[in-house]
């Protein structure tokens, strides 16, 4: 079992893509903040920060975040921030679980029970599967907007959990990662549109 951890107190050892990260303080905790560039594909598309030499198929992911709207953003942005993984080494595929933190507290229970969400790039974006397959990967969790919340995303084979806060059951199941059971690659730190994210403490457990 091999791990590497990283306090993302400092932008060394991150390789972005289609996102502009910095160092930042936000609620009193040194971290790394990211937001879209201009020309960022979205939705569900490459925006992310690469984690520079890791290399993942089966383990554990556990990180820190945070993500809210920014000021300017359209009315359909959710604070989009997640896990990217087993990404490949030239950008073409990937995993992702990501949170949509307005969605947590909203007063539609709709928008309520797509807190978290699974896509897989490009064939298997969030409409896509939402249309084929209505509520099976995405589901409810209690999110603050731009509150410190801790994940954890366990990976076996063709399986992917998500658990949230300290809770003992997974939130998100996910029994068919598209790309399938031998798909392994990189680690990123994920946003969409009109976001502004934070992460820290990232620990990747390789099994």
């Amino acid at each position: 079992m091999a791990s590497l951890e990283r306090s993302l107190d400092r932008l060394a050892g991150l390789s972005p893509n289609e996102v502009v990260p910095t160092s930042a303080i936000h609620d009193g905790e040194p971290c790394v903040r990211l937001v879209l560039t201009p020309t960022a594909r979205t939705p569900d598309g490459p925006n992310f920060a690469r984690i520079e030499g890791a290399s993942f198929g089966n383990g554990s992911i556990e990180v820190e975040l945070a993500g809210r709207p920014l000021p300017d953003a359209p009315d359909y942005a959710r604070g989009f921030v997640g896990i990217a993984f087993r990404i490949a080494d030239d950008l073409s595929r990937f995993e992702c679980i990501y949170l949509r933190p307005t969605n947590g507290r909203a007063d539609d229970q709709l928008r309520r029970n797509r807190s978290v969400q699974y896509f897989s790039y490009p064939d298997y974006k969030f409409d896509r599967l939402r249309e084929e397959a209505p509520g099976a990967y995405e589901s409810y969790v209690d999110l603050v907007t731009g509150a410190w919340t801790r994940v954890r995303l366990e990976v076996e084979g063709e399986r992917a959990r998500l658990f949230v806060h300290d809770a003992e059951q997974p939130i998100l199941i996910v029994n068919d990662l598209k790309h399938g059971a031998g798909m392994r690659g990189g680690v990123g730190l994920y946003i969409d549109i009109g976001t502004e994210a934070f992460f820290r403490n990232l620990r990747i457990t390789e099994r």
